[in-house]
């Protein structure tokens, strides 16, 4: 693909099919992505491809902890709940997804098994987790660097016709990712990516978030407009 059809086809995908994904085409799909620009060259990541019975039983505790009221055990900081344009933006996709899908705002049945999704990790076929080394903690650099190579990951698995998202949910439970992942300690947990072969039937697979225009975003200065 060129590089403009990536940027402007690429969508989060949140149904996948359960073929299994060629190490292969996954170790192409990150040998792009660690072309990705990092602070004074530090290339803080590591990227644990997990897929198989490892990443089944990782669904498994992460579902059963949450559903038994276990608090979240994230590695990463929380802002807390979004609020104002942060809030309607989150609100936004939400009802867009929801409507795809045809879940009624009072079917809180449908709405918990969308949330379990995320748990499982959208029941894709392998997901890749990104952890930073701790001795960076403490600063905000490195989770700079992990937002590049997160956005280098989804654009170039779908260069190679592969589905992606970006999945916070999936890391709730550190401590059960960082069991059957095998991650070390001396890593911190970052994010998560769901990766595979998009279900083109699912209905929220078609669903294209709504972006700010060029002029909401960017302020040009100096550039000698009347």
């Amino acid at each position: 693909m060129e590089f403009e059809e990536v940027v402007q086809g690429r969508r989060s995908i949140r149904g996948y099919r359960p073929d299994p994904v060629p190490k292969e085409i996954i170790e192409e799909v990150i040998s792009l992505a660690l072309r990705v620009p990092s602070s004074m060259n530090t290339q803080p990541w590591h990227l644990f491809v997990v897929t198989g019975e490892p990443l089944d039983k990782i669904r498994k505790g992460n579902t059963e902890l949450n559903l038994a009221g276990v608090k979240p055990s994230r590695e990463i900081r929380s802002h807390g709940a979004y609020e104002g344009v942060h809030r309607q933006r989150q609100i936004e996709i939400a009802v867009q997804l929801f409507e795809a899908m045809g879940i009624e705002r009072h079917d809180a049945e449908r709405r918990q098994d969308w949330v379990l999704r995320g748990f499982r990790q959208f029941d894709a076929p392998l997901c890749v987790v990104v952890t930073y080394d701790k001795e960076l903690e403490g600063g905000d650099i490195a989770q700079f660097d992990c937002g590049a190579i997160v956005a280098g990951l989804v654009q170039a698995a779908w260069s190679r016709g592969l589905g992606a998202v970006v999945n916070s949910q999936g890391i709730m439970q550190s401590p059960v990712v960082r069991e059957h992942a095998g991650i070390p300690d001396d890593q911190v947990i970052m994010i998560c990516v769901a990766m595979g072969y998009p279900d083109e039937a699912f209905p929220a697979n078609a669903v294209v978030s709504r972006r700010r225009p060029v002029q909401e975003v960017a302020s040009f200065v100096g550039f000698g407009d009347a």
